[in-house]
């Protein structure tokens, strides 16, 4: 079946690995993806961050339509959706700072990009939203339910801290305005996704550091296979040698394949340290040190009990219980 081959065939499209590399560099960054060739551009990918500032977990926002509006609010302004709404008509390249809700009803202010992605053939097949939370550059949000539930001493205490910030705030506005310029500068500078460094949605050759196999390539497929049947052999043998201890020392045919065995399933072991993983965002880990970690503490312990010599262990276990007979 055509879908039996995927993963097995190079170059493979690596976008999405590209896209989760490049979010976990950044970690107070979050990403949507979205099909840009069906109506409403239904969202088809977010990633764990998003979950987290959103509150909404990955099945209630998959499907979705990328304009989030399960997220608007009373404050949110009707402005900025209406350029979200154009900017996805006309498949446009955009920033906007807009006001989202989470699931409680919390309010939080992000800083929206949308970028088109295309494809081999110059056409938009995707948007990405890549969202970073600037709630903390943004002056506190009231409601009325806060405003009534507030004591009178955090009131006065309120509207202390107010009278300074517009005190500080005035006698800034006579210096000049470097630090503000600054820090936006350098926050458009994170947030900007040129064409030059956006990964492009298109097949390439996967790039794996050196000595490093890809658990799909043709190698390791072939291989699993060979392993699945000595797998199956040694579930067989193990509870014949077991069960039937009457053979004798001489008898090594056996021995001697179960020794090979043995020392495939060790091969098997060095193999699993230098084998890449899917990571838990859908990623390709390629890093050895991760992949050394993960086999640790996975199927190490269990793989390694596996090839122990245990037919060997057991002739010598004969040859003893003979030479305890003779004397």
């Amino acid at each position: 079946m055509p879908g039996g081959r995927r993963g097995l065939v190079a170059p493979q499209n690596t976008f999405l690995e590209n896209i989760i590399r490049r979010s976990n560099s950044q970690p107070d960054s979050s990403f949507l993806l979205a099909n840009a060739q069906i109506v409403d551009y239904p969202i088809v990918y977010c990633n764990e961050s998003f979950c987290k500032i959103s509150g909404y977990n990955r099945a209630e926002v998959m499907q979705k339509s990328c304009r989030c509006a399960f997220m608007f609010g009373e404050l949110t302004d009707k402005e900025t959706i209406s350029r979200v709404d154009h900017v996805l008509e006309h498949q446009l390249h955009d920033q906007f700072e807009i006001l989202l809700y989470k699931k409680n009803k919390t309010p939080l202010w992000l800083l929206l990009q949308i970028s088109p992605i295309k494809n081999e053939r110059d056409l938009v097949v995707l948007f990405l939203l890549t969202f970073r939370d600037i709630t903390a550059l943004k002056q506190p949000i009231e409601t009325d339910d806060a405003k009534g539930g507030l004591s009178k001493f955090a009131k006065l205490a309120r509207s202390v801290t107010r009278s300074r910030s517009v005190l500080v705030s005035q006698f800034s506005s006579h210096l000049p305005n470097l630090k503000d310029t600054t820090k936006q500068s350098h926050l458009a500078q994170m947030m900007s996704l040129s064409a030059d460094i956006m990964p492009q949605y298109r097949q390439e050759a996967p790039k794996t550091p050196p000595h490093i196999l890809l658990h799909y390539c043709a190698f390791k497929a072939i291989w699993d296979w060979i392993i699945l049947c000595l797998t199956f052999y040694t579930a067989i043998m193990v509870p014949y040698n077991v069960a039937f201890k009457n053979k004798t020392s001489e008898d090594v045919s056996l021995l001697v394949v179960d020794s090979i065995v043995d020392v495939i399933f060790f091969i098997d072991i060095v193999l699993n340290f230098h084998t890449t993983f899917v990571g838990p965002g859908g990623e390709v880990v390629s890093d050895p040190k991760v992949i050394r970690m993960n086999y640790l503490k996975s199927w190490f312990i269990i793989d390694l009990l596996s090839c122990l010599p245990y037919d060997v262990f057991n002739a010598f276990d004969h040859d003893e219980d003979v030479s305890a007979q003779m004397f």
